[in-house]
């Protein structure tokens, strides 16, 4: 089954989510560990990395009505008046970041560039673009559908032109 992105309203990416987990609905929401200051104290806590999205795979046809009636799923991202599917490529190279011990955080989107693929190490055989940030080498995995980016540090001995 093809992956979609689905819009979510502002900060109801987890509750949806969790109740299209419940369902049996198989739904992806990358994260990310961010230090936030409250009046007492600081605290670290999980982002979503894309705010205001989460993924979905699913028979579009059997389960569109399903997947949006938790509370805050606003709709499924569409061109031409249907969902626009996400390449399996891409949540697999988000997936394998996310459980990977890399530091990333979210990156702006970027359409230039060079792209290039990583040799070794966790986030092998992914495609991307080198960036580099405060002199340090970074790797840029694009997500297109949503305009959206995340960044990885990684050793600049590790990718080869894509």
């Amino acid at each position: 089954m093809p992956w979609y992105a689905l819009y979510t309203r502002p900060r109801h990416e987890r509750q949806v989510f969790q109740e299209l987990s419940n369902q049996g609905i198989e739904a992806f929401l990358p994260t990310f560990r961010v230090r936030r200051r409250w009046n007492d104290r600081y605290k670290i806590i999980d982002e979503p990395l894309f705010k205001n999205y989460l993924f979905v795979n699913v028979d579009f046809d059997h389960r569109y009505h399903q997947t949006l009636r938790p509370y805050g799923a606003v709709a499924f991202v569409m061109f031409d008046g249907k969902p626009a599917q996400i390449a399996e490529r891409e949540i697999d190279a988000i997936r394998r970041l996310v459980n990977s011990e890399l530091p990333y955080d979210p990156h702006p989107y970027l359409k230039i560039g060079r792209r290039v693929r990583v040799r070794s190490g966790p986030l092998e055989g992914c495609e991307g673009i080198l960036t580099r940030k405060k002199g340090v080498t970074r790797f840029v995995i694009s997500v297109h559908l949503l305009q959206q980016s995340v960044s990885a540090e990684v050793d600049a001995d590790c990718i080869e032109p894509g």
